[in-house]
């Protein structure tokens, strides 16, 4: 994942741009941004299999814990989008609690939240607010995966989404921008943003950081659009001396294809610079005279790696097709700090058939820590969900997560957990519940 984007709010409904979605600015495919889509609640009742349950805790072994449980779910929501003549709104949020019924230690109340505004102030300038936020104990892949309800692209924000343990993880980012539509073709964009990541527990890293972006925007013809965009990002860690500075300077391409065909993009350089503060053991001889067995050393490191981020977008009227993949810096996991990060992702969101609705996720990465530790780590996450109508408000929904966690460096990081579920929903409405 690259560092963190803001959305710009140059598109049809308010301004004259019109053109592709620009990717640099965490923009969702723009087919997706104009067209309404009701406010829709719904509640679940499913029930539960987990595997490759793990709390930050030892077994009576000495290993980390690895169990399974049965359970039931209880979830509900709402999701849509409304436009008025100069604003946007847009709302997706799923929350629920899990009762396992042998396994009580992991029960858990998971909550995840997408919300935006865009509001024209003037018919050149907009402003646009975009926050994600949730509560979970270990997250399926769902936090990155887009949604029609709202017009920005989450996996292009700070999401904690490679947690290892069911470890309670409390999250929150937000993001204010400013584009001045300048004419027809150029464009500029201004914000800056926070996020906050906080881990229950003390042997795990949460990290606080803010950003800053600038970037300009040529509309070379009906089909393509061609800019130049620069970031900045802060990262620090709490429970460990440590931080991060990364400046990004990048070439970006946005290309309609067709009216629902899309491609965004970019390309450029990270400067990486990460101090860390490390206790080191003193030798024998001088701790016998100045009475300490250990002493601090700062461990400095500035390095440049490329950031490339890329997305193909199919947009359908009630829903969307996408692959996207990146490389750049990323604030870890809890367990690892500062890492480079090489990921890829495709998923698959469709509500209009007659009776059924599907959505289908994968993810993969592969991430290098350069902060506390130095190793590899990383997997691969697929989702498949998918409901029927049964009646006209009465659906039957069922779904299967599968998360393989991988490292060459550290063995006993490798292990694959899934997640099962089955039961019913309620939504209103004459057409499938929607997934996501």
């Amino acid at each position: 994942m690259k560092l963190l984007a803001l959305i710009g709010i140059a598109v049809p409904l308010f301004a004259q741009y019109g053109g592709p979605a620009i990717l640099s600015r965490g923009e969702a495919p723009s087919a997706m941004v104009g067209p309404q889509l009701d406010f829709r609640p719904f509640v679940e009742v499913n029930g539960v299999y987990s595997t490759g349950l793990s709390g930050v805790t030892l077994d009576q072994s000495g290993n980390v814990t690895n169990d399974s449980g049965v359970g039931v779910r209880v979830t509900g929501g709402i999701s849509g989008s409304h436009n008025w003549r100069h604003t946007l709104v847009g709302l997706s949020v799923r929350g629920g609690y899990t009762n396992y019924i042998n396994k009580t230690y992991y029960n858990s109340t998971d909550i995840s939240m997408n919300f935006a505004v865009r509001h024209q102030v003037s018919r050149h300038i907009g402003f646009m607010w975009e926050n994600s936020m949730g509560i979970f104990n270990r997250d399926a892949g769902l936090l990155g995966s887009i949604s029609p309800a709202v017009p920005f692209d989450p996996n292009q924000t700070y999401l904690p989404t490679t947690d290892f343990f069911n470890n309670r993880t409390i999250f929150y980012s937000s993001q204010l921008g400013m584009v001045i539509q300048r004419s027809a073709r150029l464009s500029f964009n201004f914000g800056g943003g926070i996020f906050d990541t906080n881990r229950s527990s003390e042997a795990l890293y949460g990290v606080i950081g803010e950003s800053a972006v600038a970037d300009v925007q040529y509309r070379l013809g009906k089909r393509t659009t061609i800019g130049a965009a620069y970031s900045y990002a802060h990262y620090g860690f709490g429970q460990v001396s440590s931080n991060t500075n990364g400046h990004t300077g990048e070439a970006t391409l946005g290309y309609q294809i067709s009216h629902w065909w899309e491609f965004s993009g970019s390309f450029g350089f990270t400067r990486v610079e990460t101090k860390f503060i490390q206790s080191v053991p003193v030798d024998p001889a001088i701790a016998a005279i100045i009475g300490i067995s250990q002493s601090n050393e700062v461990v400095y490191s500035l390095r440049y790696i490329p950031s490339v981020s890329a997305r193909l977008s199919r947009t359908f009227h009630k829903g969307v097709l996408f692959l996207s993949g990146g490389y750049g810096m990323t604030p870890g996991n809890g367990l690892f700090l500062t890492s480079e990060s090489l990921t890829a992702s495709a998923g698959y969101t469709y509500t209009g058939l007659r009776r059924w609705s599907f959505g289908a996720l994968v993810n993969y990465i592969d991430a290098h820590s350069i902060g506390n530790v130095y190793g590899s780590y990383g997997g691969e996450t697929a989702s498949l969900h998918a409901s029927r109508q049964l009646f006209r408000t009465i659906h039957l929904v069922a779904g299967v997560d599968a998360h393989r966690y991988s490292s060459g460096n550290f063995q006993k990081y490798n292990q694959t957990v899934y997640n099962a579920t089955v039961g019913l929903g309620w939504s209103p409405g004459d057409i499938p519940l929607r997934i996501w």
